[in-house]
Parts: structure tokens; sequence; C-alpha cells
């Protein structure tokens, strides 16, 4: 979304007589990932998106980057996340699953250390009858 910029990924380092090169990871990738994750928590309705994704999906594509913003600095990975909770469940826990999850499905798939997992409640989806 905002600061696309990200440094060299090395998930392990080759040894001095390998040289294999540099692996660089795009922040897309990162923002899927972040997405699965938050989406597979229950009691998240779903992720805030803006107008583009929405009629991307009204064609039937899905978005699992959408309501995901990621951004670097000197100090690390700082992920901001925004979601819509289901009416019923506590915002304090989903909040707090959906900062763990987010924070083990990186370090699982690209062993970065995440500086902050902030979450963003932008609104309580009830249920429709």
């Amino acid at each position: 979304m905002a600061d696309k910029e990200m440094p060299s990924f090395v998930g392990m380092v080759p040894s001095e007589d390998e040289a294999l090169g540099r692996v660089q990871l795009a922040p897309e990738v990162l923002e899927v990932i972040i997405g699965i994750a938050t989406n597979e928590v229950k009691g998240v309705a779903h992720t805030r998106g803006n107008f583009a994704t929405g009629v991307a999906e009204k064609f039937g594509r899905t978005q699992h980057g959408k309501g995901v913003k990621t951004s670097w600095s000197e100090d690390g990975l700082t992920v901001d996340v925004y979601c819509v909770v289901q009416y019923g469940f506590s915002v304090r826990e989903v909040a707090f699953e959906i900062q763990k999850q987010v924070r083990n499905a990186i370090y699982n798939m690209t062993s970065l250390e995440t500086k902050e997992v902030n979450i963003h409640i932008t609104g309580i989806e009830s249920e429709t009858v």
C-alpha cells in the first residue's frame, strides 16, 4: 500500500563456498500471507478493502492482501491489519489471535521477525436473518 520498499530477504545464509545469490520477497507476497492468516481467525468477518478490491471481488477474483498494510523501517517490519469482527465475538480476543496468527505465519513462511502487528477493527458485522 504506502511504503512498499523492502530489503533483501535472506531465509538461509549460504556457506562461503556457495554463491547462491540474493532472494527478494515482494511486498505483495507478505500481504497475501497476512491476509490469509487473518481470515483464518475465528470471529473475523472480513478484511477491509478499497473500491478497486471490491470491484475485483465482484468479478470473482479473491483479494487475499486487502486490508493489509506493511512498512519497513530501521527497526523492522510493521504490519497494519484492517478488519471487521463478527457480532458475538470478543474484539480483544479476536485481535490478539490475529496478532499471533500473523506473527507466526510471517515467521514460519519467511523467517522474518515483525516489530509490530497493529490490528484496526473497522466494524462489527451483525448476523443477517
